[in-house]
């Protein structure tokens, strides 16, 4: 199944969720797209409801299914509750850390730095969005690549760091301290509804 690449907005306003986590997309139309605007009342049964919690997290992250459920089924292999392993895998990944160091004003955005080779962990350049930082590596982005209008724009309106990084944004370089608890993660997933799907 191929990642997804059409409208976010419309994607966005269907979910109920802010894909680009700037919330733009539900200020004008908080409701879902179409001709009955507001007015659609549509009671979704519990495997709609699982599909539908799935999909608002495979599209926030930009991922394919075949990436997403083979995250999803090492997050299984680890101690601990599996769908809260699960968000943690997906927020570990270098692109994310590179959105939510303000780096790139979307996800989308976050993974071309990564895929052009803009961006270094630990001293050496990593083009693999999915690659997995592990806490204690740090991320900077390349000298050459410093002064790039994606990567300037993006920290001017970005002022939100998350606790568990750190960033420094004179040396455009961020730490990945620590896992993020289960309370710094998107609270409008429901990963359990995930767990349930994938165990049908």
């Amino acid at each position: 199944m191929a990642r997804f690449t059409g409208s976010t907005w419309k994607k966005s306003r269907r979910l109920g969720i802010s894909l680009s986590g700037t919330g733009k997309e539900l200020e004008k139309r908080p409701y879902a797209p179409g001709q009955h605007g507001p007015n659609q009342r549509k009671k979704l049964s519990e495997y709609g409801l699982q599909i539908q919690e799935k999909q608002k997290l495979r599209y926030m992250y930009g991922l394919n299914e075949r990436q997403f459920r083979t995250i999803f089924n090492q997050a299984g292999k680890m101690q601990g509750i599996h769908g809260e392993n699960f968000l943690t895998l997906l927020e570990s990944r270098l692109d994310n850390l590179v959105y939510r160091m303000g780096l790139a004003r979307t996800r989308a955005q976050a993974r071309q730095l990564v895929n052009h080779g803009h961006i270094i962990v630990d001293g050496g350049r990593v083009d693999i969005p999915s690659y997995r930082v592990k806490p204690g590596q740090v991320i900077s982005v390349r000298e050459k690549s410093q002064k790039l209008a994606i990567i300037t724009e993006a920290l001017e309106v970005n002022t939100f760091v998350p606790e568990y990084l750190t960033f420094d944004a004179e040396k455009l370089e961020g730490t990945y301290n620590r896992y993020p608890e289960r309370t710094e993660l998107p609270a409008e997933i429901n990963e359990a509804l995930i767990v349930e799907f994938y165990s049908r």
